[in-house]
């Protein structure tokens, strides 16, 4: 258990739901003195089994209603098992009901001290703080406003700011961290690298795909409280985003769950590819024909290296580029391109092709061609840049 964090051992959670409304005092009363009170039996999670490495970055994923929520407050003590073992190795912190201890009749400023307090700093310890956090949370001009007058979105970010000066051995957060404009998004996933970088204990639930594959170790996937993928980062954000491909096109035939290499709605395919190497640039080029009427879509492109892994990739919504609509039997090509930072070895090209929302991916083509990078004294680096010497004396 040395190198063990967190163990997780055959874990089910049943909650029992009462058939009996008790909304009113005679009700309640009424309902108290039966003996055969009805209920249903609603099972969140199923013999639920995983570790958590000391230093491991593990993101969980899964549908709404999935039972990603309830493992949560399962690992934060928050609820109880029902059957299994769960075992933390250290002092664990949970970012999941931030803001709990709030009260909406004090201002900002004297919920920080209230919030603080509940954490366990005491006065002096949170007027240290108190500037950085105000910083962090960007909410300056709203301090001495009472709490009642935040937005929701205001005070999960005053409440994350507060728990980020939490010193813990593991953390689990929750999706509900990334609020706020894309300048505070940007400040939550620097704190996430910050916490990669040093080698923190971090169990993460989220929906972001994105999220999953940059920052995660190893990901879980949970569908209807059983866990049915656990793995590599890209293969199980790969696995999640098949079940909304399953759900937007159900009568879909082509589509197999067994097809690691494609899939997809169709409703754009993939036609062509092609990727030219040269020492400093590389260029990927594809075509894609639309099968029927689609509006703007969203066009990626990820290159895997000789171990499998995600070294780059880029979309047109990363890049803030403006694709257009296409109609039935239309074709359209694109080309990107990039230094050619790569070491010398054999890599994969992965196209994918889906909506504005992310969501519904009408072709998602695994090693949709494979390449080669061969160059002259190439290093033994991860990366490979051209690399100048503009000054060298000796003296």
């Amino acid at each position: 258990m040395d190198e063990i964090a967190i163990r997780v051992s055959g874990v089910g959670k049943t909650f029992k739901l009462p058939h009996e409304k008790s909304g009113s005092i005679k009700n309640l009363a009424i309902n108290f003195y039966k003996r055969n009170k009805s209920f249903d039996l609603q099972k969140a999670l199923n013999n639920i089994s995983f570790d958590v490495k000391k230093g491991e970055f593990i993101g969980i994923v899964g549908r709404n209603g999935s039972g990603k929520s309830t493992l949560l407050k399962l690992l934060a003590g928050i609820y109880e098992p029902t059957q299994g073992t769960i075992e933390v190795n250290g002092k664990l912190t949970p970012f999941i009901e931030l803001g709990v201890g709030f009260s909406p009749d004090l201002t900002g400023r004297e919920n920080v001290y209230l919030n603080g307090a509940l954490l366990g700093f005491n006065r002096k310890e949170m007027h240290s703080m108190y500037k950085d956090i105000v910083d962090f949370a960007e909410l300056h001009k709203f301090m001495d406003q009472k709490l009642k007058n935040y937005s929701s979105g205001m005070q999960v970010r005053l409440a994350f700011s507060i728990a980020t000066r939490v010193k813990s051995d593991i953390l689990v957060l929750d999706e509900v961290l990334a609020v706020g404009d894309a300048s505070f998004q940007r400040k939550c996933f620097n704190y996430f690298m910050h916490l990669k970088r040093t080698n923190q204990t971090v169990v993460l639930v989220t929906h972001d795909m994105e999220a999953i594959r940059q920052y995660c170790d190893r990901a879980i996937m949970i569908e209807e409280g059983n866990i049915v993928y656990q793995g590599h980062p890209e293969e199980i954000s790969q696995e999640y985003q098949k079940l909304f491909a399953l759900e937007v096109d159900k009568d879909k035939t082509e589509y197999k769950d067994d097809k690691k290499d494609r899939w997809g709605t169709e409703k754009i395919k993939t036609t062509h590819s092609h990727v030219v190497v040269g020492d400093e640039q590389i260029i990927i080029s594809a075509e894609f024909k639309a099968n029927e009427n689609v509006d703007a879509p969203v066009i990626g492109f990820i290159v895997l290296g000789p171990d499998g892994k995600n070294i780059l990739e880029g979309n047109t919504h990363r890049l803030k580029f403006d694709t257009k609509p296409m109609k039935k039997d239309q074709v359209l090509k694109i080309e990107w391109t990039f230094q050619n930072v790569l070491k010398n070895g054999k890599y994969d090209l992965t196209l994918a092709v889906c909506d504005q929302s992310l969501v519904e991916y009408y072709d998602w083509f695994n090693k949709a061609t494979t390449f080669n990078v061969n160059k002259e004294g190439s290093t033994g680096g991860l990366i490979d840049p051209q690399i100048k010497i503009p000054k060298f004396a000796v003296t």
